[in-house]
């Protein structure tokens, strides 16, 4: 099946890749990082290679990289367009 919208497994390798990128530029090696995460140095490598890691060590890494506030728009329920139209009418 083709699609323009990006999947599961492909945004998570782009995640991945752009962690990898992170650390490398803050010169973190993967066991420095691993370590001062609290993350298993099994579940960075894991996630680096193939983009599967849990959502706990995810949010210890984006914390870590003090970029956990990147979360913040994840999920936001969104305004109703009708609900908005009823405020204004009677």
């Amino acid at each position: 099946m083709y699609s323009l919208k990006p999947t599961p497994v492909e945004v998570s390798k782009q995640l991945a890749e752009r962690l990898r990128a992170v650390r490398r530029q803050m010169k973190y090696s993967q066991e420095e990082m691993a370590d001062r995460a609290g993350v298993s140095l099994g579940s960075l490598k894991r996630f680096e290679r193939t983009g599967k890691i849990s959502l706990e060590s995810l949010l210890k890494l984006m914390h870590l990289l003090d970029r956990l506030h990147e979360f913040d728009h994840v999920l936001l329920i969104r305004e109703n367009p009708a609900d908005l139209e009823k405020l204004f009418s009677k």
